[in-house]
């Protein structure tokens, strides 16, 4: 099931082959990511997502589609100065460098744990909302080959944020399928807090 739907998303245009990059070149490029992402990608402010040990391939969509103009809801926008220059080579170099950092470790607001644990593991039959795991793993590691992200330990504000901009389809950078703009769309508000809460705790 996992293949099959992982050969739907690389058929539908959602990522795409990467360039190989190296993470020593990467290291050398990344001085201006460090403001807000951390030198080491573990960005301290809950607005600015963690990138250490993202997947590559999600990285390198996510910086051509900020520095393309397809993706530019949130705070975004901001990245624009420091990406309009960056070469498909830079972005390789940048997304193997912050692959290869560690990511930190978060946590989940206990009050929120069983009703995040719920919708990340098992989702939400009612509402057709299918389990996070699916596409980004029970650890929430991702699934670099078929460009899902690493979620695990990443800041609540941040992932309740990009899920409101699925909702609101101020986000629209993922794919004709409309994947995560369908599946958002379904959550209400409570929802997205404690399962962005329960992905922050996830390790």
């Amino acid at each position: 099931m996992k293949n099959l739907l992982i050969s739907l998303i690389l058929s539908a245009g959602l990522v795409t082959v990467a360039h190989a990059g190296d993470a020593e070149a990467g290291k050398a490029k990344s001085a201006t990511c460090a403001a807000c992402h951390g030198a080491d990608g573990n960005s301290m402010a809950p607005t600015f997502p963690k990138i250490a040990g993202q997947g590559e391939r999600f990285l390198i969509k996510q910086i051509k589609d900020i520095r393309d103009g397809n993706r530019t809801s949130g705070q975004v926008a901001s990245m624009m100065p420091f990406v309009t220059g960056l070469s498909d080579e830079d972005i390789a170099d940048l997304a193997a460098y912050f692959a290869a950092q560690a990511p930190t470790a978060g946590g989940a607001k206990e009050e929120l744990v069983e009703l995040g644990e719920s919708i990340y593991r098992g989702g939400i039959a009612s509402k057709n909302v299918p389990a996070c795991l699916a596409c980004h793993g029970p650890s929430g590691a991702g699934v670099d080959a078929a460009g899902f992200p690493r979620l695990a330990g990443q800041h609540d504000a941040y992932t309740a944020a990009q899920l409101k901009h699925f909702s609101n389809g101020e986000r629209t950078n993922d794919g004709d399928s409309k994947m995560m703009r369908d599946i958002a769309y379904r959550l209400h508000e409570k929802e997205i807090e404690a399962v962005s809460s329960y992905i922050q705790g996830l390790r």
